[in-house]
């Protein structure tokens, strides 16, 4: 599938015409969103635990990914320009309970517990993608952490805690909630689900979650 990279909105983009052959039939026209095609609704509704009035949406991802690091500079561009009304959360998957995944997992919690996600997010997917570190171990995750200016000896603690094992499993348990099948993926208020090849691409992905938005917003 092609996963080029682009934002969506037009305060982002500027100019929409050179999206409009990519665009599914709904988007050209005008249309409605197609449930079970541009989206699915989940059979079970997840709890959001987000005030009323407000949606949340959900990106699953694995650091590891390269569609994921494809997609992250869009997805964040796009997060930046939402208004108060959307709560946007990301979501580190484990399809499998082994080192491949859950170190990954617990390393975004880390940064998250820490408040460095900011400014090290990115650098974890620039860390796997652009200068092939394997960061599928604590040690080698460790070692990645010390080069970025973090208090090793605080990382380690935050790391090694029980809150950071429960988010973890927790993730995990929400990734099933979703029926994640593969990432990067998207889950909006907690009833639907939409990825890159269900609309075709993830610019459009990132549409379809805007339409269930304003959806939502709108009453449902």
């Amino acid at each position: 599938m092609n996963r080029r990279v682009f934002s969506v909105s037009a305060a982002l983009l500027g100019a929409t015409g050179a999206l409009t052959s990519a665009l599914p039939a709904w988007a050209q026209a005008g249309g409605q969103l197609r449930e079970g095609t541009d989206y699915v609704r989940l059979p079970k509704p997840v709890s959001t635990n987000v005030p009323a009035g407000k949606v949340e949406v959900i990106e699953f991802f694995w650091y590891a990914c390269p569609h994921c690091n494809s997609f992250e500079p869009m997805f964040e561009n796009w997060r930046k320009v939402q208004p108060d009304t959307v709560v946007v959360r990301r979501v580190p998957v484990a399809f499998q309970q082994n080192n491949n995944f859950v170190p990954l997992q617990k390393l975004y919690y880390t940064l998250e517990t820490m408040q460095r996600l900011e400014d090290l997010h990115l650098a974890a997917f620039a860390a796997i993608h652009r200068e092939r570190r394997r960061l599928n171990s604590d040690e080698a995750i460790f070692d990645w952490a010390q080069s970025q200016d973090v208090d090793i000896e605080e990382f380690k603690k935050v790391y090694n805690s029980f809150s950071v094992s429960n988010a973890a499993r927790r993730a995990s348990q929400l990734q099933d909630e979703y029926g994640v099948e593969g990432v990067p993926s998207l889950g909006v208020a907690g009833k639907y689900y939409t990825d890159g090849t269900m609309a075709r691409n993830l610019a459009n992905a990132l549409q379809v979650v805007e339409r269930l938005v304003a959806l939502e917003l709108a009453g449902g």
